[in-house]
C-alpha cells in the first residue's frame, strides 16, 4: 500500500561532511526496513556498518565516511517508504547522488554500496598521493559573498594567468561557492577572493580537492568498477505510475535514462556540483515538499537560500520521519 496523497515529494540526499558518530542507529530501532539496509551493506562489503558508524576517527576518512553516509541515507529512505512516503523525484548533493540513483532504481542497493565503496577507496588513494607529492594536504574552501558567476570568472582568469591548481567545485547557492585546489592554490586564492570583495573564505574540513581535475587519478581507478555495474532507467514511483525523476550534479538537469546516468557518474568525480542549477530544475516540478533524507541540515539551508515558499524538512532520524507522517503535505 502506498499513501496516495497526490502530493509531490522530492527526496534530497546529503553529501560527504554531513556524517557524525552514531548517525542512523535510531533508524535501526524504529524500522525493520532500515535495519535491512544496514544488514545488506554489512553483508555486501563484509564490514560491520554499525561499528564503523560508532568510530569517530574512522568517519574522518573518505573511504569510510562515504559508504556509511550512503547506508544511513538509504536506511532513512527505506523507513520513509515503509511509512508510505515515496518520492516523485530524487536528487543528491555530491556523494548523495548515489543514494538518489539507488532510490530511483537506476542501480540496485547492493551495487550502490559496491560503487560507493570503490569510489571512496579510489578518492582516498588519490588524495593520499597528492598529499605525498606536495607535502601539504589539498582541500576545499567556501567563498562567501560573491556570486557563482563571479567566482567562476575569477577562477578562469587566474588559471589563464598560470594558477593551474584551483577549481570552482560546488555551486551551492547564490551566496556560496566552494573551490578545490592544492594547499598553495587555496592559500593564494583566499587573499585574492577577499580583494575581489568576498566577505569570507573558509577552509573546509574535508579530505581532498573533490569535484576537480585534481581527482583525475580517482576517476581512472573508479572507471574500472563502474564498467561492471548495470544502470537502468528510473523506476515508477507507485503513486501515479510515472517514472521517478532524477537530477544530475554535473548538468543540473534531469537524467533521462540509465545510459546517461552511467556516463555522468564518471564525470561526477572531476566536474563541479551545479546544485543551484539543480534546485532550479527541481523547482520547475512545482513540488509540495522537499525532504533531506539523511544526516544533517545542509541541503535545507541551501534550499532556504532560494527563497522558495516550498518547505524543505529534515528526514534523517527516526524522530524526523515519525513527525513527518502527521504533516498534511506528506
Amino acid at each position: 500500500m502506498v499513501r496516495k496523497t497526490g502530493k509531490k515529494i522530492i527526496f534530497l540526499f546529503p553529501g560527504q561532511g554531513s556524517q557524525y558518530p552514531g548517525m542512523g542507529l535510531d533508524l535501526i530501532e524504529a524500522s525493520a526496513e532500515a535495519k535491512k539496509v544496514f544488514d545488506t551493506a554489512s553483508r555486501v562489503l563484509n564490514r560491520d556498518m554499525i561499528s564503523l558508524i560508532r568510530d569517530s576517527d574512522a568517519l574522518k576518512r573518505t573511504d569510510i565516511s562515504q559508504i556509511t553516509l550512503t547506508v544511513v541515507s538509504l536506511a532513512a529512505a527505506a523507513f520513509l517508504r515503509e511509512s508510505l512516503i515515496v518520492p516523485a523525484a530524487c536528487a543528491g548533493f555530491s556523494l548523495g547522488e548515489y543514494s538518489a540513483l539507488a532510490c530511483a532504481g537506476v542501480i540496485s542497493m547492493e551495487d550502490c554500496f559496491r560503487l560507493v565503496n570503490e569510489r571512496g577507496k579510489a578518492m582516498q588513494t588519490a588524495v593520499d598521493n597528492l598529499r605525498h607529492k606536495s607535502g601539504e594536504p589539498p582541500g576545499m574552501a567556501a567563498v562567501i559573498g560573491l556570486s557563482p558567476d563571479q567566482v567562476e570568472t575569477l577562477v578562469s582568469k587566474w588559471k589563464a594567468e598560470g594558477q593551474k591548481d584551483l577549481f570552482a567545485a560546488n555551486f551551492n547557492s547564490s551566496k556560496q561557492v566552494v573551490i578545490s585546489g592544492s594547499a598553495q592554490a587555496l592559500t593564494e586564492a583566499e587573499s585574492r577572493f577577499k580583494e575581489a570583495g568576498a566577505r569570507k573564505v573558509i577552509r573546509l574540513n574535508v579530505a581532498g580537492p573533490f569535484h576537480s581535475a585534481l581527482m583525475k587519478e580517482a576517476a581512472q581507478t573508479f572507471s574500472l568498477a563502474l564498467e561492471k555495474i548495470q544502470f537502468n532507467d528510473p523506476i515508477n514511483n507507485l503513486i501515479n505510475d510515472t517514472a521517478i525523476k532524477l537530477f544530475s550534479n554535473v548538468t543540473g538537469k534531469q537524467i533521462k535514462n540509465g545510459e546517461e546516468a552511467k556516463a555522468l557518474a564518471l564525470r561526477h568525480i572531476v566536474e563541479p556540483v551545479r546544485w543551484t542549477d539543480e534546485e532550479i530544475s527541481i523547482a520547475e516540478l512545482k513540488p509540495d515538499v522537499l525532504l533531506e533524507v539523511g544526516p544533517g541540515n545542509v541541503l535545507q539551508g541551501l534550499w532556504m537560500d532560494t527563497r522558495s515558499a516550498v518547505p524543505c524538512c529534515a528526514a534523517g532520524t527516526a524522530q524526523n520521519i515519525l513527525g513527518l507522517k502527521s504533516m498534511e503535505y506528506v
